[in-house]
């Protein structure tokens, strides 16, 4: 081990940060650019880690589900991105996913992303609906969904939501927040428990 101060000093907050992560339970946490390519990989390492883990099939199921949606939307929702706005295919846009367990021993996806505030007060608009309705409602809204057009303001099918409001086992909770010197985004944070 190099004892150099500022290599010493990587390798201290790496171990910190892995010892939280553990102390959380945290199963799965990504930060960085979101890419069609590099979220087949991670589902795939995900896909694995819970049939390894002998989680329950309709529970992998609903978190592979669960976790692809949240994946997309970063793909089609982040306001930081590598790739022109224009450009529809092999877009790369920065967030965040983590998965990992509660106290009660139910599992918990969070996603982070920024958004501009006109997408954010859309996406607010949306979530607030689906807080206010049963399950019921919910899984009648997907199959409606699924036999409607495209919603003009999405950028995928309109299921992304729904998919993961059906899939949880809570209502889904979000915030907004504003982000450190961008006045025209916030960081929009989602989390399902499932």
């Amino acid at each position: 081990m190099s004892t150099h101060p500022k290599e010493q000093e990587r390798y201290t907050q790496y171990s910190e940060f892995c010892e939280l992560a553990r102390q959380k339970n945290v199963i799965f946490y990504y930060v960085g650019y979101f890419s069609q390519n590099i979220v087949s990989a991670m589902a795939e390492a995900v896909r694995l880690r819970f049939e390894q883990a002998g989680t329950a099939g309709p529970i992998r199921r609903r978190l592979f589900s669960c976790f692809v949606e949240m994946a997309q939307n970063i793909i089609h929702y982040s306001a930081d991105a590598l790739t022109p706005p224009q450009q529809d295919r092999d877009e790369l846009r920065h967030g965040s996913v983590c998965i990992g367990m509660d106290e009660e021993g139910r599992y918990f996806l969070l996603c982070a992303n920024p958004v501009d505030l006109e997408v954010a007060d859309m996406l607010r608009e949306r979530l607030e609906t689906l807080r206010t309705m049963t399950l019921d409602e919910i899984k009648a809204s997907y199959r409606e969904q699924l036999r409607s057009e495209t919603p003009e303001d999405s950028k995928g099918a309109g299921l992304g939501f729904l998919t993961m409001a059906r899939d949880a086992s809570e209502p889904l909770e979000f915030e907004f927040q504003k982000t450190n010197g961008d006045a025209a985004t916030a960081m929009f944070v989602l989390k399902t428990t499932i």
